[in-house]
């Protein structure tokens, strides 16, 4: 075993007698991201609505990684993610953000700030409501501060989750969320998808683009994220940690990755040392389950997404701590990088 991932490792190191080919950054030639192809354009997009609106879920879909995690909990999501598309005539950087709402702590504030902050900077705003709840003042509510926080960018309607509504629920939900829009707007485009099923992602990318200015490639082709490899294996353990979580413990679970270094006892074993933190022991004892079989359950559940993303074994040493109020704490909320 220890050969073969010797094997794999030598195979995929590059031969230090080639030379790095032309616009390669190793090579000192950036203009593969300083020249611009003719009619090429790239800029960033942000998907914005109430929380569980499906964004996540688009954001992966539309990379074709899974870059953001998912959970049945609303504002599962908690610090921006850029996600790349690539296309011959484009570059979108899909951010995805936590989902604007009314905080309740210091971390809910926090998060507001970032995700106001991120909404100003973006090229296109996607805002998005599923096609099987109504518009609402959560929704309106959203619309207004977008267009306080960024009064010029364009803003498409995204109707998500077409599987799960009937055509005439749909047809319905998009003349409302146009009407929304056009108060605005007159010319607001208005689209339906489901990132589930891929439907209409190809032309929501399309719409996406053509509201994109002409400009240079932001990243080279084999990213698919800028995000650090921490923060990827944190989120995903948070993951794995929420699911089945009901009522108010989901926005108590936070992760911190303490280390990860090679394993000294099995080659070709990275170790994962990480904390799951919790505001009352009462969460504790939940996370744990009977006997421990849920914690058990989280870490080999967290343990094989984190193989799927480094592509070797791994093995998770994780730890629960109880942490009372963190999420109103500043020094830890910095910390966590809020």
């Amino acid at each position: 075993m220890s050969s073969d991932i010797d094997a794999q490792f030598e195979a995929a190191m590059p031969d230090e007698s080639e030379q790095p080919p032309a616009g390669d950054p190793a090579a000192g030639d950036y203009s593969a991201f300083t020249e611009i192809p003719e009619g090429f354009r790239s800029g960033f997009v942000s998907f914005v609505g109430r929380p569980n609106t499906g964004k996540s879920t688009l954001t992966n879909a539309l990379v074709g990684h899974k870059i953001a995690i998912t959970a049945d909990q609303p504002e599962t999501t908690r610090h921006p993610i850029r996600g790349i598309v690539h296309r011959e005539d484009a570059q979108v950087i899909v951010v995805d953000t936590p989902g604007l709402h009314r905080p309740r702590t210091l971390l809910g504030e926090r998060l507001n700030e970032v995700v106001k902050d991120t909404y100003a900077d973006v090229d296109v705003i996607g805002f998005t409501v599923p096609a099987d709840e109504k518009i609402g003042p959560g929704d309106r509510w959203i619309l207004e501060n977008l267009r306080k926080v960024a009064p010029r960018t364009p803003i498409i309607g995204i109707v998500t989750k077409l599987d799960k509504a009937s055509k005439d629920q749909v047809g319905a939900q998009l003349l409302e969320l146009h009407s929304l829009l056009s108060e605005e707007n007159p010319e607001a485009v208005v689209i339906p998808v489901s990132a589930t099923e891929h439907v209409q992602l190809d032309e929501l990318l399309q719409v996406i683009v053509d509201h994109l200015p002409e400009g240079p490639k932001f990243y080279p082709e084999d990213h698919v994220t800028d995000e650090q490899q921490e923060k990827r294996i944190a989120e995903l353990i948070r993951e794995s940690a929420l699911s089945g979580l009901k009522d108010e413990l989901p926005h108590s679970v936070a992760v911190e990755v303490d280390e990860m270094l090679p394993s000294e006892t099995r080659p070709g074993v990275l170790e994962v040392h990480a904390i799951l933190y919790v505001e009352r022991p009462g969460q504790k004892r939940i996370l744990e389950g009977k006997d421990g079989r849920r914690f058990k359950r989280i870490v080999g559940t967290a343990r094989k997404e984190i193989i799927l993303l480094l592509g070797q074994n791994v093995y998770l040493d994780l730890r629960i701590k109880v942490l009372k109020n963190w999420q109103s704490d500043p020094k830890f909320l910095g910390r966590l990088g809020f």
